[in-house]
């Protein structure tokens, strides 16, 4: 079981759905993915990017006979403990509305 611990990098709501959507999969296609996620291919691209420089998911464009080469994406073992970090961290915040509890103040921000 992992640490619940918020990820804002995961949190984007494309992001999270990207992460969610390769956690099911061993690779998934780019156009696969843009279509089930029904966004633009720069769209989709300029997230996968984010979460490849995170080091969460992994992309893979192999030289194929001709024609254009296709990216696939797959989520990394670093991308599946911060999805799986984050989604415990958003149930604890579920129960606790759900109990009718508080939630902690936020850190005051530093003057600089």
């Amino acid at each position: 079981m992992s640490t619940a611990e918020f990820n804002e990098t995961i949190h984007a709501p494309l992001r999270l759905r990207i992460c969610a959507s390769l956690a099911s999969v061993d690779t998934l296609e780019f156009g696969a993915l843009r279509d089930e996620l029904q966004v633009a291919d720069s769209v989709l691209s300029k997230h996968l990017k984010v979460l490849a420089d995170e080091g969460f998911v992994a992309l893979d464009k192999p030289t194929g006979r001709g024609g254009r080469p296709k990216t696939w994406a797959r989520i990394t073992k670093a991308g599946q403990k911060a999805l799986a970090g984050h989604i415990a961290a958003l149930r604890e915040l579920a129960e606790m509305a759900d109990l009718g509890g508080t939630l902690p103040a936020p850190a005051p921000a530093e003057r600089t």
